[in-house]
């Protein structure tokens, strides 16, 4: 024999009771089968909904009768043939009758007992399981329809009773020893006591009465019919990339659906457990799919982790004070206190000094919970040697399950290795020693990003999602979205990373999806996107709170560069071409590289020297591999070196700027460039990187600029320059004469930094140096005499995009 249980999806209507039907005439043609079925969909809420508006003495209570009436009458009017529908719909509407009499009495004493609550909700299986044995006798399908009530025996402990299996086992056996149908349809849910009163078996017992009677019958196997193809490895409406689980063990099963694995009632298991007996879940919709395989050793050994699972709306408990170290007994007071408020404890957790003890429960439970403890506890809270017990809400709990995480090191690491560097805090850890199930605490809003990043470290081999935040779309971030357009197959087939930009803005307009902004439209979907607000737009990244999130900013602004710190210390990483930040106060940019190590972010800047030259990359090696900067030579800014090296006497000074301008290799103002400034701060920002404490003031700019440039605006700059033609000019000839070039050079030696205009000689590195190129000297301890020499592009959207571009990368790959 087979038993089959039908869940409330799966007899929402009349179409998917046909599905159904179907299943259970072709398993019935091989073997006898019992098959429960659960109440319809949506009724048992609200059978209880009316139950709690009549304890008020709401009139509601009646409209909500009404309701179901009507659900039950149609279900009978669309599935049965109208010449036998009569019996049918007597029967519903002499049920109903009960349901109105029993609400009504709830109604006048204003009061539901446990008692009461069973009776009522148990009309939802029996009503459903009486429709759905009408229409097998309509189509000719030869059953019998048993009362499960006359089965099931249990104690009278009304909402959650206990199973009294011996009476239960004899009782399932003597009815389907004298059966001579091949076919029993029996109502879920649903049982009774010594006395004869109706009793449930919790939410979700159906399933129980499955196992029940598998049990008792010692069925070939018990199969769970519902509206998904098995279990999950983690809950589908928070992880869209949850799989189903094949085959998985008893326990593993257990350990899942006891943290919030709605697919399986967790009492179920244990029946069939005793027995050997599989368990199989299965698509009612999708008959032909694996489902989920549960049987005494499911796995080979090859799999670690069997799956993800949680559960919401969890308080902590913390007990703590001096008084509780080395004296024996005080566990066992604070759980005798939880039992006696009948306090479900779901996790524990205690330290080594047993100066503390911190439980997990519901939230429903925490008021009684604190009053139940502080009473148990109330001479030693007086005394102050224990304090009053600590409460905190909104945390759900984290389980991740596996047999075979015994055999495997690492496991733990690997899981809160993951949760830190995503910023999620755990509160509370719980594992025990044969390690089948890790679970943690933490906070709710963190919920869905957690489980995401565990499925992504567990369960996702294909690749990891990077999400991202991209302020500044100008010609450095169009470009780099562009070059990331270019990219997408290329990062996700070789280096197993999904790159997703899902926000984006200029100075005007903002944007956001949260699965990604179509990288081909994303000029149109940003002009028609909400006002920029730069508060706001930290708030909608910050509250997204994805994972594996990286902050993108392309621009030159002071007041973006304000915004880091909010990033970081949310662990979303910082990849930026804007020097400010890094150039600012030393004390704001040691707090900025603090922060990334704290909360496990990445600050990236790279291109602020170089664009896309590796120069802070390799000054980083050198220092993380040991050795030592004694002083750096470079030309930092490919503007002055284009300038320079096109400013031959043949054009003006002005002409050759406003060229160099013209093709985007100067900041938007480029006085920064002309000026020193942006070189200034190139500088300081690899003296620091090099460990030196350096500000921007102490460095010497020897400034070739006329200092009337420098006034009014861009537009006055260029006829000031003009003007000065003379003295350009004057600067040129006498590097000419000598035989040198002019190049703008910055120089760090010791803790002394200065930048300037020199005439360099055909000996120097930099004399060859073209176009807008950039070249950087590192003299170390390991290259005394002839320097580590990085050269190469150091101007231009294209170069500094691919240098933001390679910072995303290795911010993704950590």
């Amino acid at each position: 024999m087979r038993v089959l249980k039908f869940g409330g999806s799966s007899v929402a209507t009349p179409q998917s009771v046909e599905a159904v039907l179907s299943i259970v005439k072709q398993s019935a043609e091989k073997r006898p089968i019992a098959f429960v079925v659960s109440a319809m969909g949506g009724i048992t809420d609200m059978l209880l909904m009316a139950g709690r508006l009549a304890t008020v003495q709401s009139e509601e209570y009646k409209q909500i009768i009404a309701e179901i009436e009507n659900r039950f009458l149609e279900y009978v009017r669309h599935m049965l043939p109208i010449t036998t529908q009569s019996a049918t719909l007597s029967m519903v509407k002499q049920q109903i009758n009960t349901i109105e009499e029993i609400c009504n009495g709830v109604f006048v004493l204003q009061e539901m007992s446990p008692r009461t609550s069973d009776r009522l909700v148990s009309f939802g299986e029996l009503i459903t399981s009486r429709i759905i044995s009408a229409k097998m006798e309509a189509d000719g399908i030869p059953h019998a329809w048993i009362d499960s009530r006359e089965l099931i025996k249990t104690n009278s402990k009304f909402g959650h009773a206990a199973v009294s299996f011996s009476a239960t086992n004899r009782l399932i056996r003597k009815c389907f020893e004298a059966s001579t149908e091949r076919i029993a349809i029996l109502p879920g849910f649903v049982a009774s006591d010594d006395f004869g009163n109706t009793t449930t078996l919790g939410r979700g017992g159906s399933d129980y009465t499955a196992a029940i009677l598998a049990a008792a019958l010692s069925a070939s196997r018990l199969e769970i019919w519902t509206d998904v193809s098995g279990m999950m490895t983690a809950d589908p409406r928070q992880v869209r990339n949850a799989k189903p689980i094949e085959s998985i063990s008893y326990q593993e099963a257990m350990e899942l659906s006891h943290f919030g694995a709605k697919v399986l009632y967790p009492p179920t298991v244990q029946p069939v457990m005793r027995k050997k007996i599989p368990l199989w879940i299965k698509n009612t919709f999708a008959p032909a799919d694996h489902g989920t395989l549960i049987t005494d050793s499911a796995h080979d050994g090859s799999e670690k982790i069997s799956g993800l699972s949680s559960i919401s709306s969890i308080a902590l408990l913390s007990l703590e004070g001096a008084g509780m170290v080395g004296i024996p007994g005080f566990s066992k007071r604070l759980f005798a206190a939880l039992a006696g408020e009948g306090v479900n404890v779901i996790l524990i957790t205690q330290g080594s000094s047993e100066h503390s003890i911190c439980v997990a429960i519901s939230e429903s439970d925490e008021y009684r919970a604190v009053n139940a403890v502080n009473q148990a506890f109330h001479s030693e809270i007086a005394e102050g040697v224990v304090y009053p017990i600590k409460s905190e809400r909104d945390f759900s709990v984290v389980a991740l399950v596996g047999n075979s995480m015994v055999n495997q090191p690492g496991i733990s690491g690997r899981m809160f290795g993951a949760l830190g560097r995503n910023g999620i805090n755990v509160r509370a850890i719980a594992q025990g020693s044969s390690e089948r199930n890790i679970s943690t605490v933490i906070s709710t809003s963190d919920l869905r990003k957690a489980l995401n990043v565990l499925h992504e470290s567990f369960f996702e081999t294909s690749y990891k999602q990077i999400n991202l935040f991209v302020v500044g779309v100008g010609n450095v971030g169009s470009r780099l979205i562009e070059q990331l357009r270019h990219q997408q197959e290329y990062l996700q087939e070789q280096l197993k990373l999904q790159v997703r930009v899902i926000g984006v803005a200029n100075s005007r307009q903002m944007h956001f999806d949260e699965d990604g902004i179509c990288l081909d439209s994303w000029k149109e979907k940003l002009s028609v996107g909400s006002a920029m607000n730069l508060e706001k737009f930290i708030e909608v990244a910050v509250g997204m709170n994805k994972r594996n999130s990286i902050f993108v900013d392309n621009t030159g602004s002071h007041v973006i560069a304000k915004t880091y710190k909010s990033f970081l210390k949310r662990s979303i990483s910082v990849v930026t071409c804007n020097k400010i930040a890094c150039s600012s106060a030393y004390s704001e940019y040691s707090e900025l590289k603090s922060l990334a190590r704290k909360f496990n972010a990445q600050f990236l800047f790279e291109t602020n020297v170089g664009a896309g030259l590796p120069v802070i990359n390799t000054l980083n090696d050198l220092l993380r591999s040991g050795d030592r900067v004694s002083s750096i030579q470079a030309v930092l800014s490919g503007t002055l070196n284009f300038v320079f090296n096109k400013y031959d006497g043949t054009r003006t000074f002005a002409e050759v700027v406003q060229q160099a301008q013209d093709e985007g290799y100067t900041e938007p103002d480029p006085r920064l460039d002309l000026s020193g400034t942006d070189v200034m701060r190139k500088i300081l920002i690899l003296a620091r990187e090099s460990g030196r404490v350096l500000e921007m003031e102490q460095i010497k700019n020897a400034e070739f600029l006329p200092e009337s440039c420098m006034e009014g605006d861009i537009a006055s700059f260029y006829g000031e320059v003009a003007k000065h033609e003379a003295h350009f000019k004057e600067l040129l000839e006498k590097a000419q004469v000598e035989g040198k070039r002019l190049k703008y050079i910055a120089t760090l030696k010791g803790d002394k930094a200065s930048v300037g205009l020199q005439a360099v000689s055909p000996t120097s590195d930099f004399y060859n140096l073209d176009g807008k190129d950039n070249a950087v000297l590192f003299f170390t301890d390991r290259y005394k005499e002839q320097p580590l020499v990085v050269k190469g592009a150091g101007a231009g959207a294209e170069v500094t995009a691919s240098g933001i571009f390679s910072d995303i990368i290795r911010a993704a790959r950590v």
